[in-house]
């Protein structure tokens, strides 16, 4: 074996000199020992003392950063082994200054993964490039189970008597806020009780099969970058799934106000079957919605519709007024859609409806709330329930049931499940209105009947004693969860820095084996082996 001092300013050392350093030193001097297989060190360059000492001169403030101790007071020393089955190192290590410096847990880390991506920088260089497809496919795996599981979530109802009143709780509680009523504002005990209710919600079989299933993949990801198990947590006390704790204060607070549960009518509140009758409009537009067509011939149809509509057809001014309102075959512009749903407004109710949605909008160039108001009144006045249901549903958010009313049971007579939703609703919570359980189940079994979800979660639940408003926000919740965990599918595959990867790490365990090193035990991170 052949022993060689490594100094850091020359070749030369003076042993004595070191010697009597050492001796006077009154500070802790720490010893790190850096082993390397010979097959290793004989493929990597580091089977002579010329290589080691470049690499902690390299890596000498590194060291010292990770030891606490300032770089102008770092002093080292080391001597290489050229030992038979394992060349290795021995460094020396104090401070000079008044600050005595200290070895952390991490601060070892610090040191082993720095000069293990050193000296493996080629080989793991390799090893990134040839990425595990077991990995991609792994994260493709997650991502489409996790969005499955979500959409099943927002799809779901859920009954939660336990959920219910402590959202009731909470909401109570909320009215003493006087600042931002969100998580990271609240009081502490008011952080507690949103605990407690994310909890409760991750007892849902939905959730809690969702929950358990991003456990389980995200620990099959997290070890390809650790050998440390992922740490199983409460839902509440996940960081991933924080904003699930203001999506739980969203639905309490929404106790206090009125809720239309109408997210999806624009799916069909402006239908398709005006064209009845209208041959020309009606095969032109088939061509334009149609996915399967080639783009030119879809931009043919809407050329042809724009000449329609310049020869004062209202079915295509309206119909052209929607493409410049959602596109996306012309660019959107709502202040060319509002010229030709004003155009189309002077014969179809359709139009009257389309414009006054328009003009109460957010939009700046468009907003007039006064004309908007106008023309959904002359909408519905032409018998148009979509516009009678968004027409009571301004008037109730002004607090002017009395006005509205009328035009919500016009509407719900016309067979809108939304208005009949919403009517059964208000006769059922009787504050504006004098309650009315009679007319409540009969609007919500008429809207249930026609496939309203929440119609149908309050008429399973009218012997309940919660009031209707609490059981619909925890239901909203269980939708907002589920579109939580979706996004966070979708942001599974985004990963941080680069690690060592599953093949990587089992080549390295092997190594450390045949060095004499147990699998389990901590001198080794990502090479040889490394004693501190």
């Amino acid at each position: 074996m052949w022993l060689y001092i490594l100094a850091p300013h020359s070749d030369y050392v003076d042993l004595k000199k070191v010697t009597a350093e050492l001796q006077t030193c009154e500070k802790n001097v720490w010893t790190h020992i850096i082993s390397l297989k010979r097959e290793d060190a004989a493929r990597l360059g580091y089977d002579n003392a010329r290589t080691w000492r470049n690499l902690l001169l390299t890596h000498r403030n590194d060291i010292a950063d990770a030891m606490n101790i300032p770089s102008n007071d770092f002093r080292w020393y080391a001597a290489f082994h050229d030992e038979g089955n394992h060349p290795h190192v021995h460094m020396m290590a104090w401070s000079a200054g008044d600050a005595p410096g200290y070895l952390s847990p991490v601060g070892i880390e610090k040191i082993k993964s720095m000069l293990t991506n050193d000296i493996f920088h080629q080989e793991m260089l390799h090893v990134y490039e040839q990425k595990s497809q077991s990995r991609d496919e792994l994260v493709a795996e997650a991502r489409c189970t996790m969005l499955e599981l979500a959409d099943e979530m927002k799809r779901g109802v859920c009954e939660h008597p336990e959920a219910e009143q402590l959202i009731l709780v909470l909401a109570h509680e909320l009215k003493s806020v006087t600042g931002k009523k969100q998580y990271g504002y609240l009081p502490k005990r008011m952080k507690k009780q949103v605990d407690e209710i994310v909890d409760q919600m991750a007892r849902l079989p939905s959730v809690k099969e969702c929950y358990e299933k991003w456990l389980e993949l995200q620990q099959e990801v997290n070890e390809f970058y650790s050998d440390k198990p992922m740490e199983r947590v409460p839902l509440s006390q996940q960081k991933e799934f924080r904003a699930i704790h203001n999506a739980v204060i969203q639905a309490a607070l929404r106790l206090e106000h009125l809720t239309f549960e109408d997210r999806n009518m624009a799916r069909y509140d402006e239908p398709d079957d005006i064209l009845q009758g209208v041959e020309t409009c009606g095969r032109i537009w088939s061509v334009v919605c149609d996915d399967n067509l080639p783009l030119g011939l879809r931009d043919e149809g809407v050329e042809r519709l724009r000449a329609q509509a310049e020869r004062n057809n209202p079915y295509a001014q309206l119909l052209l007024g929607r493409l410049y309102r959602d596109g996306p075959l012309v660019t959107p512009d709502w202040v060319e859609a509002r010229y030709w749903f004003e155009q189309a407004a002077q014969e179809l109710s359709g139009a009257q409806y389309a414009l006054g949605k328009l003009l109460l909008a957010d939009d700046a160039e468009v907003h007039d709330r006064e004309q908007g108001i106008r023309w959904l009144t002359q909408a519905a006045e032409n018998k148009n329930e979509f516009a009678a249901y968004r027409l009571a549903k301004e008037f109730l958010k002004d607090g002017n049931t009395a006005e509205a009313l009328p035009w919500l049971t016009a509407s719900a007579e016309a067979g809108s499940p939304y208005a009949e939703y919403l009517l059964g609703k208000l006769y059922w919570e009787g504050e504006d209105i004098p309650q009315d359980m009679g007319q409540a189940v009969y609007w919500l079994t008429q809207a249930a009947e026609q496939g309203h979800t929440y119609a149908q979660i309050l008429l399973e639940r009218q012997d309940r004693s919660s009031l209707p408003s609490a059981i619909l926000a925890v239901n909203s919740l269980l939708h907002s969860i589920g579109r939580i965990f979706q996004d966070n599918a979708r942001t599974m595959d985004s990963t941080q820095g680069q690690h060592t990867d599953r093949k990587l790490r089992r080549r390295i365990q092997e190594k450390k084996i045949a060095m004499g090193h147990k699998p389990d035990d901590h001198v080794e991170q990502g090479w040889g082996g490394m004693t501190m």
